[in-house]
């Protein structure tokens, strides 16, 4: 239960009761400064209580300090010089003043700023307020709320940062831009075709025909006319009939092999991400092999021809899942897929972590973060269950930490931020991402994890010490049941 501390007389005895402990504390300044001197022949009984008072007041909400549990100071005098609480809400002026300074240091305990951060919209500091009462402001310049404002929300402000005695706990990230091929090699590649996300074709979706209306001049869209043609059926056959499915495995082709050198001339495309590669005729028959290996085995006509891959939303997805699961072979000697670093900021860490956010948190304990920030209900279960997970050496939320994976989807580019970095007692770590029992968009989320495997594969390439070596985990289930087998399976390199 919170404590109290009253600003005048002695300490005072615990009160207690069965239904809660409250412990008032008195402050005698007099019994301080006799703690704090040298004098010899001080009393040893007194000192010693100034001693055990000195630390409770100077670990006001500190864990597993005194003054842990003190929540409200209550100054019968006023808060003399070197008072520097930030989290001052309310002023009761139940003295009498004898001057205009008196007053505006009474009201200048209030005034300290508990937030630094920027509006996002306006790029100011948003307005802070401190209520203040029994203390003559017609004497005092101010600028306060209209009256007949509402008055803004007062929530709780959480300051989470990177608590410094916990540094043994630090987790440091490179911040990837791109990746690249080490220079030297033959250009051979490999492509795990049995490990990239299968693909569905849903007749049911896409719609299997269409009609167009030819136009003719210049229409007003406020003015429609009537033009002189008709409607013309587009369907599935002609499509068919007009199209060799031998074609749309070229075109595939031809254009995960433009979005690799298109990467390795220095374009600032995030498709492929992969660079210094060799000439088109040497990467083509290789690509068109994953290609062809990926669409017979990976890909589920569920009855319908063939050739309905040639759909842009069928062929996107072939493009971007064969053409982000293509690395060098290096059992064939081939360098490695290594990561391009930002030039400015190449490394992140959870020491930089403070900020201060009106979310509902939670404490940690096994992060060198202090607090875990609960955006929904699954946040505040996966930190309890990181927290008692035997295989857990410690981990940290990524909010405010800059970790994004660049991906695409569809053609668009895309960052994804994994939910919560972890590192296992064997030393590695994982990006675990949080799912729920319903996974609404399976095509985007196997873009991610796709892209998490990239990164991952491309940073433990690096072997600094510093980085460590990655993986990726997926719980799925919101009660996290599946937590210690998907952890398992990371620490084994799975």
């Amino acid at each position: 239960m919170p404590n109290s501390i009253d600003g005048k007389g002695e300490i005072l005895d615990e009160l207690s009761n069965t239904a809660e402990r409250k412990v008032t504390v008195r402050i005698d300044s007099k019994l301080l400064a006799e703690a704090e001197s040298a004098d010899p022949n001080a009393k040893g009984g007194k000192k010693t209580a100034g001693e055990e008072l000195r630390r409770v007041i100077a670990t006001v909400g500190k864990r597993g300090e005194p003054g842990e549990h003190t929540r409200c100071v209550v100054s019968v005098s006023m808060l003399t010089e070197g008072w520097d609480a930030n989290n001052v809400t309310h002023i009761l002026g139940l003295r009498a003043f004898g001057s205009q300074l008196l007053c505006e240091q009474v009201v200048g305990r209030g005034l300290r700023r508990r937030d630094y951060t920027p509006n996002k919209e306006t790029g100011l500091l948003d307005a802070e307020y401190v209520d203040v009462y029994g203390i003559p402001f017609s004497i005092i310049p101010y600028k306060g709320r209209a009256v007949h404002q509402k008055a803004p929300e007062d929530k709780p402000k959480h300051r989470v940062w990177a608590i410094p005695d916990r540094a043994e706990w630090e987790m440091k990230f490179p911040l990837v831009k791109g990746y690249t091929f080490g220079s030297g090699g033959r250009g051979l590649l490999t492509c795990e075709v049995d490990k990239i996300e299968a693909l569905a074709v849903s007749p049911k979706i896409e719609p299997t025909g269409a009609f167009l209306k030819p136009m003719a001049g210049i229409q007003e869209q406020d003015t429609p006319g009537v033009t002189p043609f008709g409607y013309e059926h587009q369907t599935r056959e002609q499509y068919h009939a007009n199209t060799h499915y031998q074609t749309i495995l070229f075109q595939i082709t031809q254009k995960i092999v433009d979005d690799i050198l298109s990467a390795s001339e220095g374009g600032s495309s995030k498709k492929a991400k992969v660079m210094r590669l060799y000439s088109r005729h040497h990467l083509f028959p290789q690509v068109f092999r994953f290609v062809t290996e990926y669409v017979s085995r990976r890909v589920n006509l569920n009855g319908q021809d063939e050739r309905e891959i040639g759909l842009q939303s069928y062929s996107e997805r072939i493009i971007e899942r064969v053409r982000e699961s293509i690395y060098p072979d290096t059992e064939q000697g081939e360098p490695p897929l290594l990561p391009i670093l930002d030039r400015y900021r190449p490394m992140g860490t959870t020491e930089k972590v403070d900020f201060t956010t009106t979310r509902p948190v939670v404490p940690t304990a096994r992060s060198h973060i202090n607090l875990v920030v609960l955006d929904s209900d699954w946040e505040k279960a996966a930190a309890a269950a990181l927290d008692a997970c035997p295989l857990v050496d410690f981990f940290a939320r990524n909010d405010h930490l800059g970790l994004v994976i660049p991906y695409q989807h569809m053609g668009q580019d895309h960052d994804y931020s994994p939910d919560f970095l972890v590192q296992l007692k064997s030393k590695r770590r994982v990006l675990l991402e949080i799912k729920g029992y319903e996974v609404f968009d399976a095509d985007k989320n196997a873009a991610k994890f796709t892209a998490a495997r990239r990164w991952a594969t491309a940073v433990n390439n690096l072997n600094d010490e510093d980085f460590g070596q990655w993986g990726l985990a997926v719980v799925r289930e919101e009660d996290m049941s599946d937590l210690l087998p998907a952890l398992e399976k990371a620490a084994q390199g799975g």
